[in-house]
């Protein structure tokens, strides 16, 4: 199992409940070496003291804080636990609040908390207690040197804890150029908004993970390949030269996009295209009077037939 990068507790009130900190997420992303472009030569890393030009080895190296010009005061581990003792070595929860409460932009990196030696009890109170009361508890927590803001939450058997931003952290909407919220003033008409609804329809469905592979390692290797079979391993790829503007900058017919996305989603499944089918009947609004009437005939019909075949036998003689 991978090391535990923080030991401490979760507390809330004045319960505590001892656990261990390990990563909830791994990378697989290929690994690069940096490379001088002139001979291809692999480029190293250099710790070196800049008063004496010498190599520093790693266990020389201490953190520094520059509090006047050229003037340090070193810091150790020790003094980074002693800034907030109690934050240190516990996830003090400070308060729950509802799961769904927390914006997206603010999640950041998640962690599992293994219970230690004898907190199994305890552990499971606090990871049943908000599941059954769908609470996330927040607080904050100093991991190695690093003060987080982080929600504590159960996720199957597991309390995870994730790390969260700080609302410092995130740059403000108005700094940036927003369409307006009204959709009348960017143009977009109520037809439009009616296809766009139902190709989300189409395309909504249950969030499984599994169906989504991380392809781009097997890209990478695949474009690796390709340059080392044409010799070319010593070539340095210039970009392509930029063409037109990109299709979504430029003026569209975005109902004919929206009908024809919708078309495609449907032929997905015969369910979709059944649905997509009957959707049609049922709202197009430029379908002409006596098709709509011969609609109406055909679904009456259908609605009459289903009804008698429900009707006893003896009825439907009588009948």
């Amino acid at each position: 199992m991978a090391r535990a990068i923080w030991k401490g507790t979760i507390s809330f009130g004045l319960v505590t409940v001892p656990v261990e900190l390990f990563p909830a997420s791994e990378s697989h992303s290929l690994s690069f070496s940096m490379l001088d472009k002139r001979d291809f030569a692999p480029v190293g890393y250099k710790r070196y003291n800049k008063t004496t030009g010498k190599e520093v080895p790693w266990n020389d190296i201490v953190k520094g804080y520059e509090y006047e010009k050229d003037q340090y005061v070193v810091m150790s581990d020790e003094d980074f636990r002693r800034a907030n003792v109690q934050q240190a070595k516990s996830v003090e929860i400070s308060t729950f609040v509802d799961a769904k409460s927390i914006p997206p932009q603010y999640f950041e990196t998640p962690y599992y908390l293994v219970p230690g030696e004898r907190a199994q009890k305890v552990y499971s109170l606090l990871r049943e207690t908000m599941r059954s009361t769908n609470k996330v508890g927040v607080g904050q927590v100093v991991i190695r040197t690093t003060h987080h803001l982080a929600a504590v939450m159960p996720v199957g058997e597991a309390l995870m804890m994730i790390t969260l931003r700080y609302a410092n952290e995130l740059r403000k909407e108005k700094e940036f150029d927003f369409p307006p919220m009204s959709l009348k003033s960017t143009g977009v008409t109520p037809k439009e908004l009616d296809l766009a609804q139902k190709l989300i329809a189409d395309m909504s469905g249950d969030f499984d993970p599994a169906e989504f592979e991380d392809t781009y390692n097997e890209d990478l290797m695949q474009r690796i390949e390709e340059k080392v079979k044409r010799g070319e391993t010593h070539v340095l790829t210039k970009p392509e030269a930029e063409g037109t503007e990109p299709r979504s900058a430029q003026v569209i017919d975005l109902m004919e996009l929206l009908k024809r996305s919708i078309d495609k989603t449907s032929r997905g499944t015969p369910q979709r295209a059944a649905k997509r089918s009957e959707e049609a009947a049922n709202s197009d609004e430029e379908e002409a009077p006596v098709a709509r009437a011969a609609t109406r005939a055909r679904k009456s019909s259908t609605a009459h037939k289903a009804t008698a075949a429900k009707k006893p036998a003896a009825r439907r003689k009588r009948a």
